[in-house]
Formats: C-alpha cells, structure tokens, sequence
C-alpha cells in the first residue's frame, strides 16, 4: 500500500503537472493521466491482497497469489528499466528506488512462502509424534 501511496503521490506532485503544462495531445495526456493511476490501483491492490494473505490459514492459496505477485512485480520492473535504459543510457541511476523496493518486496515474499512451508511440515511432524 506504500506502493500505491508514493506512485499517487508521486504522480499528483511532479509527473502529472508537467505532462499537463506540456505541449502534448490532449488524449495522451488522458492516456498517460490513467495509465498512471491504474499502476496505482494495482498497488493499492496489492497491499490489500498481501494483508488479507498475512491472516488466511489456507496457505495453498496465499503461495500462489504470492508468486504471481513476485512475477508481475519482476515484469514491472522488466518494463520499467528496458524503456528507462533505452532512452537514456545514463538513467541508470534513476532505477535504484524502483528496484530497491520492488526486490525488496519481492525477496519478503519469497521467504514468506518458503517460512510458512517450513513451519506447516514442523507441525505435520510433531502432530505425528503425537499420535505414536
């Protein structure tokens, strides 16, 4: 949800003002104008989604949503730096935010998938025990 929150924010403040002061088409600013705050609602999305998992006991379902989560969050960041490469070599610096947070983001998942897979075989072993 932070995600959602810095992209809209960051939209509102820099990004958006200056596409509408430019000379550019009408449509295309309308298109990038919701273009933007659709990255946004994704986001915000989710966020909501990785709360709901934290809560949901069926851990089948909340590894497959985070796993699709990782995937789209790589592919975003794919898209942003093969265009923020190809126009302009030494904007390479540019990328650091996006891909700090991003693989941030996506390394919590992944060891949020393999904890929770651990701790379910621990529990199916002591149970087990018990039953010996």
């Amino acid at each position: 949800m932070l995600f959602a929150a810095s992209h809209t924010l960051n939209g509102l403040t820099t990004t958006l003002p200056v596409i509408n002061n430019a000379a550019i088409d009408g449509s295309t600013k309308v298109v990038f104008t919701y273009v933007w705050h659709i990255i946004g609602i994704e986001n915000l999305v989710f966020g909501i989604a990785l709360l709901i998992m934290s809560v949901v006991k069926n851990r089948s379902k909340v590894k497959f949503a985070a796993w699709l989560i990782i995937v789209i969050l790589f592919m975003r960041w794919t898209v942003i730096a093969y265009f923020t490469l190809m126009n302009n070599h030494d904007s390479i610096t540019s990328l650091i935010p996006d891909t700090t947070a991003i693989f941030v983001v996506c390394i919590l998942l992944f060891l949020g998938t393999r904890v929770k897979a651990r701790r379910r075989v621990e529990m199916s072993m002591r149970t087990r025990k018990r039953h010996l």
